[in-house]
């Protein structure tokens, strides 16, 4: 009998003092302004309203996507869509990408575009696409795995969520840069490991 597709709800984290300040904030992490905390709230409200009920939560271990991960939460659960039983999951596969060298320092040293730099950061010490895309799509199989998880909610980062619809649409339907708190709908097919995505969404447009 083939399995049934799953729901996945990836948002970016809020917008944080690096974003004001054009600073390189891989595996560094920085906080979120006000503004990111109100469109975290702004993501959330959106997803209450379209009735989310996530059955599994994770979110990139650092602390600007675990900030964003409560509020979204905080929305849901204000609306009774959360589970009391539901514990959200720190999970390292989706970090955002390592920046190398470039950490902490202008955005506009990075020798290639920040958000898509392909394997131009390997001679510093950084990541490369492939290995990024790879350890998103792990990370997201794994969230909803579970039998009973027909919904799942994650939050990650600008580089490592495009990279991952760059694995899961076609490259021309990506945009060039993901607003904070955008919402990708993405259909799962448990049967081939198969994301389809359904929409990008900018609760804050």
């Amino acid at each position: 009998m083939e399995k049934r597709m799953k729901r996945l709800y990836l948002v970016r984290h809020g917008q944080t003092e690096y974003n004001l300040k054009h600073l390189v904030q891989g595996r560094c992490d920085s906080p979120l302004t006000e503004l990111g905390r109100t469109q975290a709230l702004a993501a959330g409200r959106w997803l209450a309203d379209h009735e989310v009920r996530p059955r599994a939560a994770g979110t990139s271990p650092l602390g600007r996507a675990f900030s964003t991960l409560g509020l979204l939460l905080s929305c849901l659960t204000e609306r009774g869509l959360v589970d009391q039983g539901l514990t959200p999951r720190a999970i390292q596969g989706l970090i955002e990408r390592d920046y190398g060298t470039f950490e902490r320092g202008p955005m506009a040293d990075v020798p290639a575009n920040v958000w898509d730099p392909g394997d131009a950061l390997i001679p510093y010490g950084g990541e490369d696409n492939a290995a990024l895309r790879g350890r998103m799509i792990t990370a997201l199989r794994e969230l909803l795995a579970p039998e009973n998880v027909g919904c799942a909610l994650a939050v990650s980062h600008g580089s490592a969520s495009q990279q991952f619809l760059k694995a899961c649409m076609p490259v021309d339907g990506v945009p060039a840069k993901l607003p904070n708190c955008a919402i990708m709908v993405c259909d799962y097919a448990p049967a081939t490991g198969e994301f389809f995505v359904k929409d990008i969404v900018d609760p804050c447009a």
